[in-house]
Parts: structure tokens; C-alpha cells; sequence
């Protein structure tokens, strides 16, 4: 299982990001996916999910109405779509198989920081 996480970076509060999953080695098609997040010195958390149709999405309070998420089961990749950023979103960002528990695979984060 490989899941790569792409496109995190320094934007300044009130900014976007659009964040990108490359999967490999399962049937990505066939999965729950979610992206979780990580902040420092905080618990992981599960912000969004989506179902292997697109269906069943969830968005944490935090970010409902901020972020989106979406997949392109032809490309085996999973997005999120961050806007609106508040310094509270700063956190490593891990897409994983299902939904995020400590035991689900996650791969490689990648960093999103919001700081003016």
C-alpha cells in the first residue's frame, strides 16, 4: 500500500490549498478514504471521508464548509479542497485507507501551515 500526499505549503490565512493523494498497491476504486490531519502535539483527526463512489462524504465541524473533498477512482487519486485556511488548520495531512484510525494505512503527510 502506498499513499502519497502532495501539495501542502505556507499560505497565509484566509488563503486556499488543494491537496492531492496519489494511491497504489490496492483497489483504490473499492476503498473509504479519508483525510486525517495531525497538528503538533495534538491527537490525529479525521477531517473528511468519502465513500469508493464519491457518496458518504463527512466533513469534521472544523472545516464543513471550508474544505471538499473529491476522488478520481480512474487515476487512483484522492483531493482535498482547503479554503477560507485559519491558522487553527496548520497540520501534517495524511490521506488513509478508510477511516483514518491509528491501525488504517496512511502514507507520507504532507505540511500545510497557515501563518501570516
Amino acid at each position: 500500500v502506498q499513499l502519497q500526499a502532495s501539495g501542502g505549503g505556507l499560505v497565509q490565512p484566509g488563503g486556499s490549498l488543494r491537496l492531492s493523494c496519489a494511491a497504489s498497491g490496492f483497489k483504490f476504486s473499492t476503498l473509504y478514504m479519508s483525510w486525517v490531519r495531525q497538528a503538533p502535539g495534538k491527537a490525529l483527526e479525521r477531517v473528511s471521508g468519502i465513500a469508493s463512489d464519491g457518496s458518504g462524504i463527512y466533513y469534521s465541524e472544523s472545516v464543513k464548509g471550508r474544505f471538499s473533498i473529491s476522488r478520481d477512482n480512474a487515476k487512483n487519486i484522492l483531493y482535498l479542497q482547503m479554503t477560507n485556511l485559519k491558522t487553527e488548520d496548520t497540520a501534517v495531512y495524511y490521506c488513509a485507507q478508510r477511516t483514518g484510525t491509528p491501525s488504517d494505512p496512511r502514507g507520507q503527510g504532507t505540511l500545510v501551515t497557515v501563518s501570516s
